[in-house]
């Protein structure tokens, strides 16, 4: 009999149907505490304290609600993220998105294994003398592959449930404590900004990091009981860690004065015991994060290769994050950030304003839906260039590009719904017109 581990492209039958809210509001509150979340709020250090927290909120109320909204989509049709995309893509259409999510799942795989073994070498370090980041690359490299290849309903019901979610909000408790013990919150809190990030820029640094999650959000809620459950726990489950995390690890490198990101984990480690701990308990924990883009990646391969073996690419996938993380370092972790939701927020609005207007019959490549997210891509770039430095130089030289400061994710998101909503409405006499014609004769 089939399961959750290997249910692939098909609507989930209602026997499988079983993640309530509280379950799914455990899993993304489990997936939103993260030692990658915590690092990424050091990049908001430029807004100070003030204007960091207040960007943290408003992109964590925007990112949340965008990615609630996908969680309850993906409940009611039952199918995962990029089988949705086939009804405003085509089917053919839908490959497009689905290889950026394979890459993106194993970025983001890699990015999370090179965290979590910078802490644990910290840690190994610090008690035991041992550095040897390789090592641990491995260790958690394999735990991932485990949860992968378990599926979503046991990961929650075995593993966040038990341990991990408990173990996790305690260790953040005493992680805030230890950084507000330590910490000179009036001076920072008074403290003029560094510059160097525009507000609006810290707010889509923080929507980025919901909006990775947006193609992968289908994959688990579709377990959901009821699409009402799968918004709620997914918007509210994550909020709370993104704007906790993020806010702790602004307080951390602000009040520490760490000189680079990898330092905070290492400061982290030599805290004292207790501190350690907790980072032992986040850097157990980080192996959800891994796990989800691992299973997630090979669940997309599904939807060009339905017949290959969800195992077997789940070992693959598996594979070459592991060999990444081997290689690679976190030097362009933001420039990654920002380029990921260059594509995925004006992707979901396609998919947005498509969900909203009702179901069509399928196509191989539906055009109409392919310009509207390329345009949303075109403008974000244009409000944000960023990837590699090459496309950076090409697309500044754009006339009016980078001048605009209000932030790229809403005007992105904004403009692929509101085009592909226009697109189908100008669209709609004219298939009106031929079924009239084809009843008529």
């Amino acid at each position: 009999m089939e399961s959750e581990r290997t249910w692939g492209v098909t609507p989930v039958p209602d026997r499988l149907r079983t993640l309530s809210l509280g379950d799914l509001t455990l899993l993304w509150g489990n997936l939103g505490i993260s030692l990658l979340v915590l690092v990424a709020g050091t990049y908001l250090a430029g807004l100070g304290l003030q204007r960091g927290l207040l960007a943290i909120v408003v992109g964590a109320v925007l990112g949340c609600a965008l990615l609630g909204f996908a969680g309850y989509i993906g409940a009611e049709r039952r199918v995962p993220a990029m089988v949705l995309m086939r009804e405003p893509l085509g089917r053919r259409g839908s490959y497009a998105p689905t290889v950026l999510n394979v890459v993106q799942n194993i970025g983001w795989a890699t990015f999370e294994l090179i965290v979590i073994a910078a802490a644990a070498n910290a840690l190994a370090d610090r008690i035991f003398g041992f550095r040897e980041r390789w090592v641990w690359v491995l260790v958690f490299g394999a735990v991932t592959l485990a949860l992968a290849l378990a599926g979503p309903i046991t990961f929650v019901r075995k593993y966040v449930r038990r341990f991990a979610v408990w173990a996790v909000a305690a260790s953040v408790g005493y992680l805030t404590w230890w950084a507000l013990d330590g910490a000179s919150t009036g001076e920072l809190w008074n403290a003029d900004p560094a510059g160097g990030l525009t507000f609006w820029q810290g707010v889509d640094l923080t929507v980025a990091m919901a909006a990775s999650w947006l193609p992968l959000a289908a994959d688990y809620t579709r377990f959901a009981r009821r699409p009402r459950h799968a918004f709620w726990g997914t918007a509210a489950g994550y909020f709370v860690p993104l704007v906790w995390l993020y806010g702790l690890g602004l307080l951390l490198f602000l009040s520490r004065g760490t000189s680079d990101t990898t330092a905070l984990l290492t400061s982290v480690a030599a805290g004292g015991i207790a501190s350690a701990l907790a980072l032992v308990a986040l850097t157990v924990d980080e192996t959800d994060e891994p796990f989800a883009n691992v299973y997630s990646a090979a669940l997309s391969l599904q939807n060009v290769v339905p017949e290959a073996p969800q195992r077997l690419l789940i070992l693959g996938v598996g594979g070459l994050a592991i060999a990444g993380a081997l290689v690679i370092d976190l030097a362009r972790y933001q420039s990654f950030l920002f380029l990921l939701g260059s594509f995925f927020v004006p992707l979901f609005g396609v998919l947005a304003a498509d969900f909203l207007y009702g179901s069509r019959n399928p196509v191989q490549i539906r055009w109409s839906g392919i310009a509207a997210w390329l345009a949303g891509v075109a403008l974000y770039q244009w409000i944000q260039p960023t990837g590699p430095a090459w496309w950076v130089d090409a697309v500044e030289r754009v006339p009016g590009a980078g001048l605009f400061t209000g932030g790229a994710s809403l005007p992105s998101f904004a403009l692929a719904f509101v085009l592909f909503a226009a697109l189908r409405y100008a669209h709609a006499p004219t298939r009106r017109r031929r079924a009239r014609l084809a009843g008529s004769r």
